[in-house]
């Protein structure tokens, strides 16, 4: 979406008002026809809730003008987001090409976060991936692709290139989880990546000789049965200016195509299995968001990209691997290979950058789903002050976490006979067995946390920010986290 700033109302064929609600009652509006608009509002029963649309058609000047009122609610982060989203929802496919807000009035008029806020939402929700549509009907293709800000509070301008560099990370987050598995795999997940680099990101890349070297045979097992080879991909970011300081280390889950190995999961659905590498995804999209903003902060991206297909030459349950780590695993569902592929990024991360705080983020249980629905993403860590400050990242940047339990008592569950560990344990308990799981790869004096997000990185139905399809979670989670904690 473009953002155009300093526009003049008399260039625009529709016009938005954002209005909270406790500004209805006094609503002024700078039309001819200001009155009519009121009258109609209150007939429509709007009632300026946050993302709640009004629009009408007026004289104004002698030219008909298409006029909008959004609701901004209480005006919290949330409602505008809500609110400027909602309005670009509206007028997304409507054959409108462009409009603009006026921000003379209202708490807009003054409070630049706000403001920002309400443009961040537009933006985010103006994201669509029709690519591949090629016989979509005239009124079903995106039209709108400018806003214009009349008015705003001072700074503003300057102000947005931050949120900016976050639209784009999260861009990047949903263009990944949206292509088809055929489009990206392991090596082209790469290719998309490589672009960061003329953002000031360092990139590295391991093949899989290089892993097979180093001795990651938890994630060259999920591999073998790919025609794909697998790939690790380490994106750092540094913004301190001090080559030394103790990086913040962000891990994904990159499993472009999950069919479940041998232990081939049901036809129906499967197709979806395309997103099982939303955490790798998430990991991008943030270090192209820390960049692109130059976060003061020393941040490195690690994803894991692996195919996990049933070949002839693919691992079979019962298999026993061994880790970077020297652990053996014991492989009892080839279809639990998310934390196959996390334990050995994970060593590898540690080994390599001795981090203070590693965050991990996967797609990894269809438990979580069951537990917390598309509403919250779930949370494990070692640390409770990790944990909280995530927990309150999530809260305020839109991306909410619920946390859950880590304890000894649920490491037997995942105890094998014959190997150190088995990657599953029984049904009950299923998110925090893996969770349990990951932790035995954890380095003692760590902080580290675990992001289960099976249930947030697709959505079936539009979300305030988001249209069907893939949201962007994580993002926003991480940035939020690292600017608050890691920035001076």
């Amino acid at each position: 979406m473009k953002i155009v700033f300093d526009a003049s109302a008399d260039s625009y064929a529709v016009v938005a008002f954002p209005v909270a609600k406790d500004e209805l009652a006094s609503l002024n509006l700078p039309l001819d026809a200001g009155q009519v608009v009121r009258d109609g509002a209150r007939a429509a029963r709007f009632e300026a809730g946050a993302g709640e649309v009004f629009d009408v058609f007026v004289s104004q000047g002698g030219k008909t003008l298409r006029v909008a009122l959004v609701g901004t609610g209480a005006g919290a982060r949330a409602d505008m987001e809500r609110a400027g989203g909602q309005l670009v929802a509206k007028y997304q496919r409507s054959g409108v090409e462009s409009l603009a807000v006026d921000m003379t009035h209202g708490a807009l008029a003054t409070n630049r976060e706000a403001a920002a806020q309400f443009l961040f939402g537009a933006d985010l929700r103006s994201w669509s991936h029709d690519q591949y549509r090629t016989k979509l009907p005239a009124k079903s293709k995106v039209t709108l692709g400018e806003i214009a800000v009349i008015g705003g509070p001072k700074g503003l301008q300057a102000g947005w290139t931050d949120h900016a560099a976050v639209v784009a990370g999260v861009a990047l987050t949903r263009e990944l989880v949206t292509e088809p598995a055929n489009i990206i795999y392991p090596e082209s997940f790469v290719e998309r990546c490589k672009p960061l680099e003329a953002l000031g990101v360092e990139i590295t890349v391991l093949g899989q000789d290089e892993m097979e070297k180093l001795g990651m045979g938890a994630l060259l097992g999920v591999s073998q049965g790919s025609v794909r080879p697998p790939r690790m991909i380490a994106m750092r970011w540094n913004g301190t200016g001090d080559a030394q300081s103790k990086p913040v280390v962000l891990v994904g889950k990159g499993v472009t195509f999950d069919t479940g190995g041998i232990s081939i999961k049901p036809a129906a659905g499967m197709e979806d299995m395309k997103w099982d590498m939303g955490g790798a995804g998430a990991v991008a999209g943030t270090m192209k968001a820390l960049a692109g903003r130059k976060a003061k902060a020393h941040v490195i991206g690690i994803c894991g990209l692996v195919e996990n297909m049933p070949d002839g030459n693919a691992q079979r349950p019962g298999d026993v691997v061994t880790s970077m780590s020297g652990q053996t695993i014991e492989v009892i569902n080839t279809d639990a290979e998310g934390r196959l592929v996390l334990c050995d990024a994970l060593h590898w991360a540690q080994e390599q950058y001795d981090p203070e705080y590693i965050v991990d983020l996967a797609t990894l249980t269809g438990a979580i789903i069951i537990s917390l629905g598309d509403q919250h993403g779930g949370l494990f860590s070692n640390d409770d002050g990790l944990a909280d400050r995530l927990t309150a990242a999530g809260k305020a940047a839109g991306d909410p976490l619920w946390r859950f339990p880590l304890s000894k008592a649920y490491d037997k569950l995942i105890d094998s006979p014959i190997a150190d560990i088995k990657n599953v344990g029984p049904r009950g308990g299923g998110s925090i067995t893996a969770a349990q799981f990951l932790q035995r790869f954890i380095k003692p004096g760590i902080k580290w946390a675990h992001l289960d997000i099976a249930g947030m990185v697709w959505a079936d139905k539009p979300g305030p920010v988001w249209d069907k399809g893939a949201t962007g979670y994580g993002v926003r989670l991480l940035n939020q986290w690292i600017a608050d904690n890691f920035e001076g």
